[in-house]
């Protein structure tokens, strides 16, 4: 890899903290930094392991140019910061949304065209509309919706969602903020020669997520399932039916290694990144996964009413990302699971007041 300096925002979160240390690993000799305001609880059980991995690492929030500019000279962002939760602003205040998710790419954006550095922005598949994606046409079976070819809507198939889908209606204040950032960073690699790549990642997971009900809902399943606890099927009838993919943190990290080996060649391009088909569940089938890796099994409540800014169904198809660089995701759920089983097991006292 070509670059010498690293500067990874949200690096102490679920993905930059990964990406960080996959990166150290097979580059040594990079040096890798990493801003985090720590907001997020847990998110300080990292430090240790960036520390061990000679990642260095600046206590900081990208709202504040000051401590962006803190971070020194680097050649390369990941911009992986964000308020993640698309119930965010929903029942409150969305300041916090708003300046961290756009008001903080702003400021990211300016730090890049200074240090004339390439950038990976990681976008999510909620910037498309939530009532085109209630309007799609699906089959049920015993465990799960199920979606066919012959659809109204462009940029949808059995293979899931494209890059093609409509972005007209709205989609969330949270996905209304990364969709505006997309396009701050279009202008800036149209107007400032920046190299950037968008990639709207589906539902990211792996050990070390500390997961919650609106964000990382698959580390959640799991650890109540190994604590004990209450959990909800919500909505479209309360019977778990709702499907997502979900793409290991390992298997995005391949992905972009690919990508910086020829950033010209992808600057500009949106992907959308996520497990497929290949690797999606129900909530029923994640519950029949959990207990069948756990052995464990608790009560799953029914909540027939749809919650705010719920979808049934989202499967990303990589079409694109595949032809672009032969990527395709390889670690299955069941292996996702074990391994998020193992690194609670490992960590499950000092796990517990975050995930019970």
């Amino acid at each position: 890899m070509d670059y010498k300096k690293i500067l990874i925002t949200g690096g102490a979160g679920f993905v930059g903290s990964n990406l960080a240390i996959f990166f150290k690993t097979d580059n040594p000799e990079i040096q890798i930094t990493v801003l985090d305001n720590l907001k997020r609880r847990g998110s300080e059980l990292n430090l240790k392991r960036l520390r061990e991995n000679n990642i260095e690492f600046i206590h900081g929030d990208i709202r504040n140019k000051e401590d962006l500019d803190a971070a020194g000279s680097f050649d390369l962002m990941i911009e992986c910061s964000a308020e993640p939760s698309v119930l965010a602003g929903i029942n409150g205040s969305p300041e916090y949304l708003i300046n961290t998710n756009l008001i903080g790419t702003i400021n990211c954006l300016e730090e890049i065209r200074k240090n004339h550095a390439d950038v990976i922005f990681l976008s999510t598949s909620r910037v498309y509309p939530i009532k085109k994606l209630n309007e799609l046409k699906y089959t049920k079976t015993d465990s799960r919706f199920d979606i066919t070819d012959k659809q109204s809507i462009p940029g949808v198939s059995s293979k899931g969602i494209s890059e093609e889908f409509p972005l007209d209606d709205p989609r969330s204040l949270y996905g209304t903020t990364k969709l505006c950032s997309e396009l701050l960073l279009q202008e800036y690699i149209d107007t400032y020669g920046v190299n950037g790549i968008i990639n709207r990642c589906g539902v990211l997971t792996g050990p070390w997520q500390m997961g919650k009900i609106d964000q990382g809902v698959v580390v959640l399943w799991v650890a109540r399932h190994i604590y004990g606890g209450k959990l909800s099927y919500i909505g479209y009838g309360g019977k778990g039916k709702q499907v997502r993919d979900m793409l290991h943190v390992r298997d995005l990290y391949d992905l972009l290694c690919i990508q910086l080996k020829n950033i010209k060649q992808h600057s500009g391009k949106i992907y959308n990144v996520g497990g497929g088909r290949e690797v999606s569940v129900s909530l029923k089938e994640l519950t029949q996964l959990c207990e069948k890796i756990t052995k464990k099994k608790i009560d799953i409540g029914s909540i027939t009413e749809n919650r705010s800014a719920d979808i049934p169904y989202y499967i990303t198809d990589n079409s694109k990302v595949t032809r672009a660089t032969g990527w395709k995701p390889k670690i299955t759920p069941e292996k996702i699971l074990k391994e998020i089983t193992e690194w609670i097991e490992t960590n499950k006292e000092k796990l517990r007041p975050i995930l019970q």
